[in-house]
């Protein structure tokens, strides 16, 4: 980037060598910080990450099994691209580093919304491109690893929904069905070229391209994925197999995983004793046959007792979860041979009952749950509570976020659950400043 110097009058230029030598030096560093900036990057800040792997039931990072405390905020993105909002995510990122948490899950997409990152089929905005940069950037300075998910199955931020409308605007449309965004040709060539540009980018602040950054745990194919449209589930395996296989093509150092709910299909004789009611097995999804196919490396589970039921009894409710993790569990130990991530969980704050202290009972029995699971080297390798923000952050809540630290007795539930995994498998190097200070203090 040249520098222009242009002087008021010819008596200045008679005796400025030391001005021109200033104005010389500046252009030089400033050449420096263009061509070499991603390495200043790496030599200031950057925490040295490694792949997470797996080995079986087990997530693997350094050679070491490896169980976490997590949460979501899947607004990051989207609140990045205003630069006088991004000291929040830092907020919020510092904030669970020093709760002594290793994970966040956020979204890696919006199609055609309000801030898209994806304008229409193959057009991308190069201001919410560099907003998802800083996130996995700003992740990796306070030690956090992200799981980021490609696509929504609502209509939130564009979904499948979007693609839908999108094709049929193009006049290549097979079905205004919103579940063609599963089976149509041109709808999936649409998904693929959006996760190969994705998965190649080249992070503007760090240098990297996404599929090479180890800051990142895993992608997920799909947010929540039903196909009401074919209850016995052949579409969306299909979709899956198919979309699995093309990321693996692209990306061989990322986990993946698809996005599931956890409910059991039409098929699966597990259906009737576990899942919370009779619909939950007509919604074209099915979690052990999703979850077996040999590109997708670990199941994910949510936990909405109080959505999913007619039930409205917390006692009853409880019992649930109990029942649906262990469950899930058993799956990922007996017949997946993978690990199994609660990476969604909530209780609402409308229903009738609510109160935030049955609340952290909901809360607590997940953890415990989880943390038995680290204890006896099971396939339940972590939670993800649903969902995290900073303060003033309104327009982004909904009926199950929460600021963690405005509640001392639920900021300590997650921490306490942070120490007892350390306990088990030692502090990671990014965690080791914040777990000392965190844990000696029990």
């Amino acid at each position: 980037m040249p520098i222009m110097y242009k002087s008021p009058s010819s008596r200045i230029l008679g005796g400025n060598g030391m001005l021109y030598a200033t104005i010389g030096f500046a252009s030089f560093l400033v050449f420096l910080y263009m061509s070499f900036g991603d390495l200043w990057f790496n030599l200031h800040g950057r925490t040295n990450f490694s792949f997470v792997k797996r080995n079986g039931t087990q997530f693997i990072v350094d050679g070491r099994p490896f169980y976490f405390n997590g949460w979501n905020s899947y607004w990051m993105m989207d609140h990045a691209v205003d630069e006088s909002r991004r000291p929040r995510i830092r907020e919020m990122l510092q904030t669970g580093a020093k709760m002594g948490l290793t994970v966040c899950r956020t979204w890696a997409f919006n199609d055609g919304a309000y801030n898209a990152l994806q304008i229409s089929p193959g057009r991308f905005d190069e201001k919410v491109f560099r907003a998802l940069d800083y996130v996995i950037a700003e992740a990796n300075q306070q030690g956090i690893r992200l799981i980021l998910s490609l696509v929504n199955n609502l209509q939130a931020y564009g979904g499948k929904t979007q693609y839908v409308k999108w094709a049929w605007e193009e006049g290549v449309a097979l079905s205004s069905s919103n579940d063609s965004f599963f089976y149509d040709p041109s709808i999936r060539h649409y998904f693929k070229n959006y996760v190969k540009t994705v998965l190649t980018r080249k992070n503007t602040i760090t240098g990297i391209e996404y599929r090479d950054d180890p800051t990142i745990f895993a992608w997920e194919l799909i947010n929540e994925p039903r196909c009401l449209t074919d209850p016995s589930g052949d579409t969306l395996q299909d979709w899956i197999e198919e979309m699995s296989y093309f990321v693996k093509s692209i990306d061989r150092n990322h986990l993946l995983t698809v996005g599931l709910e956890g409910f059991y299909g039409p098929k699966n004789s597990k259906r009737l004793s576990f899942n919370p009611e009779f619909w939950a097995a007509d919604l074209g999804s099915d979690f052990t046959r999703n979850s077996m196919i040999s590109t997708i490396d670990f199941a994910s589970v949510h936990i909405y007792p109080d959505h999913w039921s007619h039930v409205q009894n917390f006692e009853y409710n409880l019992r649930f979860v109990s029942k649906w993790m262990i469950s899930h569990i058993e799956d990922g130990d007996k017949d997946l041979k993978k690990p199994i991530m609660f990476t969604e969980f909530g209780l609402s704050n409308e229903d009738l009952d609510f109160d935030p202290s049955l609340r952290e009972r909901f809360y607590k029995v997940i953890l415990d749950i989880s943390y038995k699971s680290a204890k006896r080297n099971k396939s339940g390798a972590g939670t993800l509570v649903w969902q995290f923000l900073v303060e003033g952050m309104e327009e982004f809540n909904d009926e199950f976020g929460i600021v963690p630290w405005k509640r001392p007795s639920t900021y300590q539930l997650f921490t306490e659950q942070s120490c007892r995994l350390a306990r088990i498998q030692g502090a990671l190097p990014s965690q080791e400043k914040h777990l000392k200070k965190l844990c000696g203090q029990r």
